[in-house]
């Protein structure tokens, strides 16, 4: 039997398919055939849309984050609180905040998390601005950091080297989440909101 069904520009574009996140190589097959048969309405305005991308991008020098812009868009906002830093792991966890319309302040992303076990130490963080940003008249920052070991260990370590500056430090609450039944949450969840109980 055949290694190969097409040429190897369609193998091509169905290896770097599979590279991304959550699509193997049956689900980058299946991607590849969509684009392939939408060539106009799809694979042209796509390959366009890659192009300028990488083209434009560019990571925000202020907060980390990455936009068309230096400084992004959300840095630029003069309608945001200045006064709230949000500090996040990654643009997918910024993301997820603006999707949620939670906050209305500015951000700082990490880049990771500090990970002994990966070599991932401070210098590889995106902290070196960090104190300088806080210092600008922040009054609140608010780690919203993953409830993961490495996340615990960052959110200690940013805790530390903030305390000098008096700013407040909070975190985003962790526990039961909204809908989830005791039963199925693991010990480490039901802790940390027994932990972190509120009064009615």
């Amino acid at each position: 039997m055949a290694e190969r069904v097409a040429g190897p520009e369609i193998e091509r574009l169905i290896q770097l398919l599979a590279r991304l996140p959550g699509l193997g190589p049956r689900s980058a097959r299946r991607a590849a055939l969509h684009l392939i048969r939408k060539r106009e309405e799809l694979l042209s305005p796509l390959s366009d849309a890659l192009v300028v991308a990488r083209e434009r991008i560019v990571t925000c020098s202020t907060c980390g984050s990455i936009d068309t812009s230096d400084p992004c868009t959300i840095c630029r906002d003069g309608r945001r609180d200045a006064t709230v830093l949000v500090i996040v792991e990654t643009i997918s966890d910024l993301w997820a905040l603006e999707r949620a319309k939670v906050i209305n302040g500015q951000y700082h992303v990490l880049g990771g998390t500090l990970s002994p076990l990966d070599g991932i130490g401070p210098k590889d963080l995106n902290l070196s601005n960090l104190v300088a940003r806080v210092e600008q008249g922040v009054r609140e920052v608010i780690l919203a950091v993953n409830a993961t070991v490495d996340g615990q260990t960052t959110a200690h370590y940013i805790t530390d080297i903030l305390k000098m500056t008096g700013v407040k430090i909070s975190r985003l609450a962790h526990g039961v989440p909204v809908g989830g039944e005791l039963d199925y949450l693991d010990e480490g969840t039901l802790s940390a909101a027994m932990r972190q109980r509120s009064s009615l």
